[in-house]
């Protein structure tokens, strides 16, 4: 069999390089920015008057209102302060760019429903955390360990019927014909499905994308209708077969037993690191039990994130290359491969060449080129 692309043949013009380098460049920079004011917000609320002014709004509270009102207030002072570089980001530069379809008032609208359900997750399971402590003071460390990671199980399963209905529709296919295809596609994945569902993208964007989530019962296949309006069948199959090898290696179920084990030993950290009376005086706290605490809980959480953030981006990548190469297994269609990948690079305008520290800890998927190299050289395998 010969190639559909030959190994030394350049897939992208240097014109298409640069054009995703300048649409690129500036959200890398606004993404730097985030984390910085991420770790400056959460660290001045911890360890600075700033944080003692917006404690002193609860103040006087009892435990237990006092750690809801913090932990929400902090939420949304930090949701305030990164509007701007999110509105930039989310809304003037796809604008810019002519990916977004929105309007000021449903972005904002979007903006708002973010910020609510950040301060359910946000606030409940810091709410818990203090509770925990005031419950069993002796022993916290294990009924909250054990509580934060049923909380990720919990999250995993309701998020595709709770939370991801709040930003979109979904329907099934409607084309009987394709549906009939991608369920039989499934069935020799070795992962059946009943229904792949068609999410309302296009009210936000014209990007095109597919995603699985959930667990048990809830796990599902999502296609956007942007990628559904393209009409072509080979690019669909070849979506849902990457799609359909995240359900066959597991990646929802073990990517959520590692965060279960990382909250864990997180509570664990927070644990060891409370016993450190000169940390607690430095965050005005009396004790583990006390709400002032909750905003080192989040700035250290953020830090961590941001240690292991390459770590857990490597492991996607990895498990996105493993999908990419179930998909030509599966389908056995190379020329779709590679043209899906191609063109999705160039109409989502995908970073053809990023920087090291970018690919390392922005990127959860390889580059187009990676992929497109994969793909050839599956081909060379089967041809060998």
């Amino acid at each position: 069999m010969e190639s559909t692309l030959s190994a030394g043949q350049e897939v992208f013009s240097p014109e298409q390089v640069e054009r995703a380098r300048r649409y690129h460049r500036p959200v890398y920079i606004v993404r730097v920015l985030g984390i910085a004011l991420s770790l400056i917000v959460f660290g001045l609320l911890a360890f600075s008057g700033f944080g003692d002014a917006l404690h002193g709004v609860v103040d006087g509270l009892p435990w237990w209102g006092e750690a809801l009102a913090f932990g929400a207030l902090i939420v949304v002072v930090q949701s305030i302060l990164h509007t701007p570089l999110a509105f930039w980001r989310g809304y003037l530069h796809e604008r810019e760019w002519g990916f977004s379809t929105q309007t000021i008032r449903g972005w904002t609208i979007d903006r708002l429903k973010g910020l609510g359900i950040g301060v359910v997750l946000t606030a409940i399971p810091l709410f818990a955390l203090i509770a925990t402590v005031h419950a069993f003071p002796g022993w916290w460390p294990v009924p909250a360990a054990v509580g934060a990671a049923l909380l990720v199980l919990l999250v995993g399963f309701i998020a595709p019927v709770v939370l991801e209905p709040v930003f979109n529709r979904f329907e099934p296919l409607p084309d009987q014909k394709l549906a009939d295809e991608l369920r039989e596609l499934a069935v020799r994945a070795g992962v059946p499905v009943r229904d792949v569902l068609v999410s309302d993208a296009s009210r936000r964007t014209r990007k095109h994308n597919a995603y699985v989530s959930g667990l048990g019962k809830t796990r599902r296949v999502v296609l956007w209708d942007t990628l559904l309006s393209r009409g072509e069948p080979g690019e669909i199959k070849l979506v849902v077969a990457h799609e359909l090898g995240h359900r066959r290696y597991r990646h929802v179920a073990r990517w959520t037993v590692f965060s279960m084990a990382s909250v864990a030993a997180f509570v664990v950290l927070l644990w060891l690191l409370f016993q450190w009376d000169a940390l607690l005086d430095a965050i005005g706290a009396s004790g583990p039990g006390d709400p002032r605490v909750l905003a080192f809980v989040l700035f250290l959480g953020t830090v961590l994130e941001l240690v292991f953030q390459p770590f857990t981006l490597a492991i996607s990548r990895r498990w996105e290359r493993d999908c990419d190469r179930f998909s030509l297994d599966l389908t056995g269609d190379a020329e779709s491969y590679q043209r899906t990948h191609r063109l999705l690079a160039l109409e989502n305008l995908g970073d053809l060449s990023p920087p090291r520290p970018a690919y390392l800890f922005f990127a959860s998927h390889p580059t187009a080129r990676e992929r497109l190299a994969l793909g050839r050289r599956w081909e060379e395998e089967r041809a060998a």
